[in-house]
């Protein structure tokens, strides 16, 4: 089925085209470069895998509760709408959230692939095109891997929210070469990975949990690159250019801020989008997890050197200031782990299934003949 058919609603256009401006440079050195960022271009090239293969989609998924979300995180819950629902209303509740925000990942997976396309075509260093052509490899693979997804397990879309479209927009939309890396490696995949963490350590849910951990994997590279890249070249900038920046990032820190709010879905089952606005803001659980969404970002912020008083201040008013003194190699180090730790407990079973065949196929060699 074309995915145009399982759109909840008509995302209008079948191409959104945005204007590309800026040069695409050349780099003629091609013996030197930075050797931790060619370390991280080794291991992009050595973690490549193979969406078909490493997950297992063979994997059930209930449709109506793939992530086996709790009634008290869901923002009716409480309310006249929730107590008028019936089980089945509450499981298509549950159907449309979780499509919301693997849709959101979906488009935001292929946004960072164009960025990365960009990234390597605008990088002033070879190094740094090297990098970003196996990053530009991994976005593919997740959009694949989040479509078959929705596809196959869900059977239901949703089309780009209007903050992450138009955060979007002004990232491939600016000329400076910088920004690719800003609005897409800070911005965007820091709060990617917090939104992709907090899920995969909820979920009892083996197959999203299983995609979750291993595009983790990949985005923690990713993060890495943007730091590396954006720390040497921002200690260049003047303090007029470093405001810019900073209001880039305040700007881009507010639009998905009001991002996570899943009115869309609300609105579909009948809440005015007034109401829907004002329940999301005071759903408890939506504003740990807005909070929490900046636990990647803040710190990143401020290690690539983008941390003038406005910066901090912005900061203050979404309450997420704190967050700036996180450890983000530790976070990163975690994350690495939780993947290789699904491996290890994957294959050991695996390797157990397979010793239980054999000590069958033996024990029925050893019957003898009726």
């Amino acid at each position: 089925m074309a995915t145009h058919d399982l759109y909840a609603r008509d995302p209008g256009e079948p191409h959104w085209q945005v204007p590309a401006t800026g040069a695409a440079r050349f780099a003629w050195e091609y013996d030197d470069g930075r050797d931790r960022l060619l370390a991280l271009y080794q291991k992009g090239k050595d973690k490549q895998w193979d969406g078909r293969k490493r997950i297992d989609w063979d994997l059930e998924v209930d449709p109506y509760d793939p992530l086996g979300t709790p009634e008290e995180a869901m923002i009716l819950h409480g309310t006249p709408y929730w107590s008028r629902m019936t089980d089945r209303d509450k499981g298509e509740l549950r159907r449309h959230f979780a499509s919301w925000q693997f849709s959101q990942f979906l488009h935001g997976e292929q946004g960072a692939m164009i960025c990365a396309a960009r990234i390597v075509e605008c990088a002033p260093d070879l190094d740094a095109k090297f990098y970003s052509a196996t990053q530009t490899m991994d976005e593919a693979r997740h959009a694949e891997i989040y479509a078959r997804f929705l596809h196959e397990k869900i059977g239901l879309v949703y089309p780009i929210d209007d903050n992450l479209r138009s955060l979007l927009g002004d990232t491939l939309r600016d000329s400076r070469w910088d920004m690719p890396y800003l609005g897409m490696q800070v911005l965007i995949e820091g709060l990617a990975l917090a939104a992709f963490g907090m899920i995969r350590d909820t979920t009892h849910k083996p197959l999203p949990r299983q995609i979750l951990a291993y595009v983790m994997q990949d985005e923690t590279r990713h993060v890495a690159f943007g730091r590396m890249a954006l720390r040497d070249y921002y200690r260049q900038l003047t303090d007029a250019e470093l405001r810019e920046r900073e209001e880039f990032v305040i700007e881009g820190c507010h639009l998905m801020r009001d991002r996570l709010r899943g009115t869309v879905v609300l609105e579909n089952f009948g809440v005015p989008r007034a109401e829907a606005d004002e329940l999301s803001e005071r759903s408890e659980f939506l504003q740990l997890f807005r909070k929490l969404l900046f636990s990647r970002i803040v710190p990143c912020v401020k290690d690539i050197g983008l941390w003038g008083r406005r910066l901090q201040q912005a900061y203050v008013d979404m309450g997420v200031l704190e967050l700036g003194d996180r450890d983000l190699e530790l976070l990163m180090t975690q994350d690495e782990e939780v993947a290789e730790r699904l491996d290890a407990e994957r294959f050991a079973t695996e390797e157990r299934e397979r010793a239980a065949e054999v000590e069958q196929m033996i024990e029925t060699g050893r019957t003898p003949d009726a």
